[in-house]
């Protein structure tokens, strides 16, 4: 059974940042340690285009998640990924062997929607 996080007070989980966007470009990212796709995504007008490295190669091929909705993290600090900058944090669960399993709207909402 996993674990549960420490008990935290909503004015800590409204400063996470979550929005809706559209996977608008994604390449494979050889070049990094664990095998992963380098996604750019819509997140509309307020935020813009942004970019994020996700190892979700289990799941996903580049050219299946074009158009796809999901959800990620935008007030992160940028990491750096190898030569990649990752602007945000796409969302995922992991399925019983580990793999990651984007979590996403299941209707279409707009670009820039934040998690409510």
């Amino acid at each position: 059974m996993a674990e549960v996080a420490p008990e935290i007070v909503f004015d800590d989980f409204a400063k996470v940042d979550i929005r809706a966007g559209r996977v608008i470009r994604a390449e494979p990212y050889p070049e990094a340690r664990k095998p992963a796709i380098k996604l750019w995504i819509d997140f509309g007008p307020g935020i813009g285009e942004k970019r994020s490295s996700a190892q979700i190669t289990e799941h996903y091929a580049p050219d299946a998640l074009l158009g796809r909705q999901v959800l990620a993290v935008v007030n992160f600090p940028p990491r750096q990924i190898g030569k990649f900058q990752s602007e945000v944090l796409v969302l995922g669960l992991p399925d019983a062997e580990g793999a990651i399993v984007l979590i996403g709207p299941d209707q279409p909402v707009p670009l820039g929607g934040r998690l409510s």
